[in-house]
Protein backbone atom coordinates (compact mmCIF):
# COMPACT_ATOMS: atom_id res chain seq x y z
CA UNK A 1 0.00 0.00 0.00
CA UNK A 2 1.70 3.52 -0.80
CA UNK A 3 0.30 7.22 -0.64
CA UNK A 4 1.03 8.69 -3.44
CA UNK A 5 3.51 11.01 -2.42
CA UNK A 6 6.54 10.64 -4.62
CA UNK A 7 10.00 10.06 -2.40
CA UNK A 8 12.52 10.21 -5.06
CA UNK A 9 13.36 9.79 -8.56
CA UNK A 10 15.08 6.65 -9.99
CA UNK A 11 16.94 6.34 -13.39
CA UNK A 12 16.65 2.75 -15.10
CA UNK A 13 20.50 1.54 -15.38
CA UNK A 14 19.65 -1.83 -17.47
CA UNK A 15 16.51 -3.45 -18.75
CA UNK A 16 16.38 -7.27 -19.42
CA UNK A 17 13.88 -9.40 -21.03
CA UNK A 18 13.05 -12.92 -19.01
CA UNK A 19 10.88 -15.00 -20.84
CA UNK A 20 6.88 -13.07 -20.97
CA UNK A 21 8.63 -11.00 -18.39
CA UNK A 22 11.85 -8.25 -17.90
CA UNK A 23 14.07 -7.27 -14.63
CA UNK A 24 15.37 -3.87 -14.16
CA UNK A 25 17.60 -2.24 -12.36
CA UNK A 26 17.23 1.23 -10.81
CA UNK A 27 19.81 3.73 -10.14
CA UNK A 28 18.89 5.37 -6.35
CA UNK A 29 21.30 5.49 -3.90
CA UNK A 30 19.84 7.99 -1.74
CA UNK A 31 16.51 6.37 -1.49
CA UNK A 32 15.58 3.78 0.75
CA UNK A 33 18.64 3.12 2.91
CA UNK A 34 16.64 1.03 5.27
CA UNK A 35 15.00 -0.67 2.38
CA UNK A 36 15.44 -5.15 2.19
CA UNK A 37 15.21 -7.87 -0.43
CA UNK A 38 11.72 -8.77 -0.37
CA UNK A 39 10.33 -5.07 0.01
CA UNK A 40 7.24 -3.21 -2.09
CA UNK A 41 8.60 -0.40 -3.75
CA UNK A 42 6.11 1.43 -6.65
CA UNK A 43 8.28 2.19 -9.38
CA UNK A 44 5.89 4.99 -11.42
CA UNK A 45 2.98 3.80 -9.81
CA UNK A 46 3.68 -0.11 -10.27
CA UNK A 47 4.03 -1.83 -7.39
CA UNK A 48 7.21 -4.04 -7.80
CA UNK A 49 9.22 -6.46 -5.30
CA UNK A 50 13.21 -5.94 -4.58
CA UNK A 51 15.34 -9.02 -5.74
CA UNK A 52 18.41 -7.91 -5.49
CA UNK A 53 21.16 -4.98 -4.14
CA UNK A 54 23.89 -3.51 -6.47
CA UNK A 55 26.27 -0.69 -6.76
CA UNK A 56 23.51 2.14 -5.29
CA UNK A 57 20.83 0.14 -6.90
CA UNK A 58 17.78 -2.21 -6.86
CA UNK A 59 16.85 -4.77 -9.07
CA UNK A 60 13.05 -6.13 -9.39
CA UNK A 61 11.22 -8.70 -11.87
CA UNK A 62 8.37 -7.28 -14.00
CA UNK A 63 5.94 -9.89 -14.59
CA UNK A 64 4.20 -10.19 -18.07
CA UNK A 65 0.72 -9.40 -16.73
CA UNK A 66 2.43 -5.91 -15.74
CA UNK A 67 4.09 -5.11 -19.18
CA UNK A 68 0.84 -5.82 -20.33
CA UNK A 69 -0.92 -3.13 -18.24
CA UNK A 70 1.74 -0.94 -17.42
CA UNK A 71 4.31 1.43 -19.62
CA UNK A 72 7.05 -0.14 -17.81
CA UNK A 73 8.19 -2.29 -21.01
CA UNK A 74 8.83 0.79 -22.66
CA UNK A 75 11.44 1.71 -19.98
CA UNK A 76 14.93 2.26 -21.17
CA UNK A 77 18.59 2.85 -20.00
CA UNK A 78 18.73 6.62 -18.96
CA UNK A 79 14.23 6.39 -18.29
CA UNK A 80 13.21 8.10 -14.99
CA UNK A 81 10.63 6.90 -13.06
CA UNK A 82 8.90 7.87 -9.56
CA UNK A 83 10.06 5.75 -6.45
CA UNK A 84 7.92 4.82 -2.97
CA UNK A 85 8.54 2.98 -0.63
CA UNK A 86 5.19 0.75 0.65
CA UNK A 87 3.30 3.11 3.58
CA UNK A 88 3.88 1.67 7.41
CA UNK A 89 0.92 1.94 9.25
CA UNK A 90 2.15 4.92 11.65
CA UNK A 91 2.82 7.22 8.66
CA UNK A 92 0.62 9.82 7.55
CA UNK A 93 -1.26 9.40 4.93
CA UNK A 94 -0.66 12.64 2.84
CA UNK A 95 -2.22 11.47 -0.80
CA UNK A 96 -4.43 8.69 -0.74
CA UNK A 97 -4.17 4.84 -0.76
CA UNK A 98 -2.81 4.26 -3.79
CA UNK A 99 -2.37 0.15 -4.20
CA UNK A 100 0.34 -0.22 -7.01
CA UNK A 101 -1.92 -2.26 -9.39
CA UNK A 102 -2.35 -0.28 -12.29
CA UNK A 103 -5.51 -0.04 -14.06
CA UNK A 104 -4.45 1.22 -17.48
CA UNK A 105 -2.66 3.66 -19.37
CA UNK A 106 -3.33 7.10 -20.23
CA UNK A 107 -2.01 9.58 -22.39
CA UNK A 108 -0.75 13.45 -21.47
CA UNK A 109 -2.96 15.65 -23.90
CA UNK A 110 -1.93 19.18 -22.61
CA UNK A 111 -0.23 21.43 -20.02
CA UNK A 112 -1.17 24.77 -19.16
CA UNK A 113 0.02 27.41 -16.80
CA UNK A 114 -2.82 28.00 -14.11
CA UNK A 115 -1.49 30.73 -11.72
CA UNK A 116 1.13 29.26 -9.41
CA UNK A 117 0.12 25.52 -10.55
CA UNK A 118 -0.20 23.80 -13.85
CA UNK A 119 -3.15 22.60 -14.95
CA UNK A 120 -2.52 18.82 -16.90
CA UNK A 121 -5.00 17.40 -19.28
CA UNK A 122 -4.89 13.34 -19.90
CA UNK A 123 -7.18 11.16 -21.74
CA UNK A 124 -7.88 7.50 -20.29
CA UNK A 125 -10.15 4.72 -21.14
CA UNK A 126 -13.69 5.50 -21.26
CA UNK A 127 -13.97 2.20 -18.59
CA UNK A 128 -11.95 3.91 -16.06
CA UNK A 129 -14.19 7.35 -16.47
CA UNK A 130 -16.55 5.64 -14.47
CA UNK A 131 -14.58 6.00 -11.38
CA UNK A 132 -12.95 9.22 -11.78
CA UNK A 133 -14.93 12.31 -9.91
CA UNK A 134 -13.91 16.16 -9.63
CA UNK A 135 -12.43 16.47 -6.43
CA UNK A 136 -11.71 12.98 -6.02
CA UNK A 137 -8.21 11.22 -6.34
CA UNK A 138 -6.29 9.45 -8.92
CA UNK A 139 -2.67 8.06 -9.49
CA UNK A 140 -0.70 9.14 -11.97
CA UNK A 141 2.48 6.87 -12.89
CA UNK A 142 2.35 6.66 -9.18
CA UNK A 143 1.71 10.64 -8.36
CA UNK A 144 -1.71 10.98 -6.10
CA UNK A 145 -3.15 13.91 -7.56
CA UNK A 146 -6.26 16.02 -7.07
CA UNK A 147 -8.91 15.87 -9.94
CA UNK A 148 -10.03 19.37 -10.88
CA UNK A 149 -12.60 18.60 -14.08
CA UNK A 150 -13.49 15.30 -15.86
CA UNK A 151 -15.09 14.71 -19.15
CA UNK A 152 -15.88 11.81 -21.38
CA UNK A 153 -12.90 10.39 -22.23
CA UNK A 154 -10.47 11.92 -19.69
CA UNK A 155 -9.63 14.60 -16.79
CA UNK A 156 -7.62 17.47 -15.61
CA UNK A 157 -5.60 17.82 -12.64
CA UNK A 158 -4.13 21.23 -11.27
CA UNK A 159 -0.22 20.13 -10.26
CA UNK A 160 1.66 22.30 -7.70
CA UNK A 161 5.44 23.49 -8.11
CA UNK A 162 6.63 21.05 -6.38
CA UNK A 163 4.84 18.09 -7.64
CA UNK A 164 6.48 19.04 -10.93
CA UNK A 165 10.05 19.43 -9.86
CA UNK A 166 10.22 16.21 -7.57
CA UNK A 167 8.47 13.89 -9.88
CA UNK A 168 9.32 12.87 -13.53
CA UNK A 169 5.68 14.90 -14.07
CA UNK A 170 7.58 18.40 -15.28
CA UNK A 171 9.97 16.43 -17.48
CA UNK A 172 6.34 14.84 -19.77
CA UNK A 173 5.79 16.11 -23.17
CA UNK A 174 2.49 15.81 -25.20
CA UNK A 175 1.56 11.98 -25.76
CA UNK A 176 3.60 11.09 -23.25
CA UNK A 177 1.96 7.48 -21.57
CA UNK A 178 1.03 7.27 -17.99
CA UNK A 179 0.00 4.65 -15.90
CA UNK A 180 -3.27 5.17 -14.55
CA UNK A 181 -4.71 4.14 -10.95
CA UNK A 182 -8.34 4.94 -9.91
CA UNK A 183 -9.35 5.17 -6.16
CA UNK A 184 -9.66 2.13 -4.81
CA UNK A 185 -12.92 2.87 -3.09
CA UNK A 186 -14.63 3.70 -6.38
CA UNK A 187 -14.01 0.36 -7.81
CA UNK A 188 -15.30 -1.16 -4.45
CA UNK A 189 -18.48 0.93 -4.24
CA UNK A 190 -19.76 0.27 -7.93
CA UNK A 191 -19.34 -3.21 -7.49
CA UNK A 192 -21.08 -3.14 -4.35
CA UNK A 193 -23.98 -1.36 -6.00
CA UNK A 194 -23.74 -3.35 -9.47
CA UNK A 195 -24.12 -6.59 -7.25
CA UNK A 196 -26.64 -4.98 -4.77
CA UNK A 197 -29.03 -3.54 -7.71
CA UNK A 198 -28.60 -6.52 -9.91
CA UNK A 199 -26.88 -4.84 -12.58
CA UNK A 200 -23.22 -7.01 -12.13
CA UNK A 201 -21.90 -6.27 -15.91
CA UNK A 202 -19.60 -9.48 -15.55
CA UNK A 203 -23.23 -11.68 -14.84
CA UNK A 204 -25.76 -10.08 -16.99
CA UNK A 205 -27.83 -11.84 -19.27
CA UNK A 206 -26.91 -11.40 -22.89
CA UNK A 207 -28.74 -7.70 -23.74
CA UNK A 208 -29.41 -6.91 -20.29
CA UNK A 209 -27.70 -3.50 -19.70
CA UNK A 210 -25.77 -3.23 -16.63
CA UNK A 211 -24.82 -0.05 -14.17
CA UNK A 212 -21.79 0.56 -16.50
CA UNK A 213 -24.67 1.18 -19.44
CA UNK A 214 -26.89 3.05 -17.45
CA UNK A 215 -24.25 5.99 -16.08
CA UNK A 216 -22.53 6.37 -19.42
CA UNK A 217 -26.30 6.90 -20.52
CA UNK A 218 -26.69 9.88 -18.06
CA UNK A 219 -23.43 11.32 -18.81
CA UNK A 220 -24.50 11.57 -21.93
CA UNK A 221 -27.37 12.73 -21.15
CA UNK A 222 -29.57 9.76 -23.09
Amino acid sequence: MFTGLIESEGIITRTERVGDGMRVEVYAPEFGRDMAIGDSIAVDGSCLTVAKFIRGAFIADVSSETLQRTTLGSLRQGSKVNLERALRLSDRLGGHIVTGHVDGIGTLVMRHPAGNSAVYQFSVARELMEYIVPKGSVAVDGISLTIAQTRADGFAAAVVPHTESSTTLGAKSTGSKVNIEVDMMAKYVKRFVELYAGLDDDVLPAGRRGLGDMLRDLAEGR
